[in-house]
């Protein structure tokens, strides 16, 4: 089935029901005690510094879903890259082609924005969301190993640089 998905930009006076989402997908990728996100950690960051963009994902009158995005940069090429970093639909509303569109709309987007690719990432254990990728001839990244540094080992990399850092952002 392919329903009518509005796809539309989420508005500040939302960030209650982006947290709200940020929470249900968090259950459903069994990760909900890693939640620490506060609505004015949302205000803050995606619209006062415009590190992301939200989408919200509407059908039957109502939210059902939402997808949180950003651009990145190849350096190789010289241009910017789409970077989808989260797409939920709630539970019930999956199955319907909603996530196709999504996707198709983010590729769209990227092209408008002169991007050269648009990247995902998606853990192992999702087979469902998996099968859909490669059957839209998505390539996995296999050659390359995601690293992350966060915590304790952030701060401590973090103390070995004696430079000040300038803040570019407003």
């Amino acid at each position: 089935m392919n329903e009518e998905l509005n796809i539309r930009l989420a508005r500040r006076d939302e960030a209650d029901k982006i947290l709200n989402f940020v929470k249900a997908f968090a259950k459903y990728e069994k990760m909900s005690k890693l939640v620490t996100l506060t609505i004015k950690d949302i205000e803050t960051n995606i619209f006062d510094k415009g590190y992301a963009r939200v989408l919200f994902l509407e059908a039957e009158g109502r939210e059902i879903g939402f997808a949180i995005y950003f651009y990145s940069f190849s350096t190789f090429i010289g241009k910017s890259v789409l970077y989808l970093e989260d797409l939920f639909i709630e539970n019930g509303m999956r199955g319907r082609g909603y996530g196709k569109q999504v996707l198709a709309y983010l590729a769209k987007t990227a092209l408008v924005k002169e991007c050269i690719r648009f990247e995902w990432s998606c853990l192992r254990w999702n087979k469902p969301s998996i099968a859909i990728y490669e059957k839209m001839k998505a390539s996995p990244m296999k050659e390359w190993i995601k690293f992350r540094l966060d915590g304790k080992e952030l701060t401590n990399l973090a103390a070995k640089c004696e430079k000040e850092i300038e803040i570019f952002h407003k």
